[in-house]
């Protein structure tokens, strides 16, 4: 695997373990807190995240290797109800998911990188560019998520508030 493959690796392996972590750590109700009105909680980052696991990345992945264009996809609209999934139980299928669509990396070769399909918005997109995506998009939403966990503890610090600015969310 070269070293772009690896570093890839390294993030998605390592999400669901941060996952677990925060949701056996933090109580429901500041995971279910969103910063403000009409963004995600850490619950809807992580719900966000396992959608993406199940039925995006790994169909995606397997468009390129066969040479399908992809479908639209919304982030907005769930393509699974987790409503009644507690947050423990959204990080063990998240975990086990991944763990399933982690050999996909494995096999993929370095000619592989540079195949190309069709994406409804953006037009020609690699696969070494979707792969990239896939790491990026479990570092956004995990920081997404610490900063909605992070709002109580900001208006709480008295004199170290200034510290904290550029992670505020001023609530509506």
């Amino acid at each position: 695997m070269n070293s772009m493959l690896e570093r890839i690796h390294a993030v998605l392996s390592t999400t669901p373990g941060r996952w677990q972590q925060l949701v056996s750590t933090f109580p429901v109700d500041l995971l279910t807190r969103p910063p403000r009105e009409g963004e995600w909680s850490a619950v809807q980052c992580l719900q966000h995240l396992l959608d993406a696991e199940l039925a995006l990345f790994p169909v995606r992945f397997r468009a390129f290797l066969a040479g399908q264009d992809f479908t639209a996809f919304d982030p907005n609209k769930p393509q699974t109800d987790f409503a009644s999934k507690t947050p423990e139980e959204l990080a063990a299928t998240f975990a086990r998911a991944r763990q399933d669509n982690l050999p996909l990396l494995e096999q993929v070769k370095d000619e592989d990188l540079e195949r190309t399909v069709q994406h409804p918005q953006l037009g020609t997109v690699t696969l070494v560019q979707m792969l990239h995506t896939w790491a990026a998009h479990d570092l956004n939403h995990t920081i997404q998520a610490e900063r909605a966990l992070m709002q109580p503890f900001i208006t709480g610090c008295g004199p170290w508030h200034t510290f904290f600015r550029d992670h505020e969310v001023a609530r509506e």
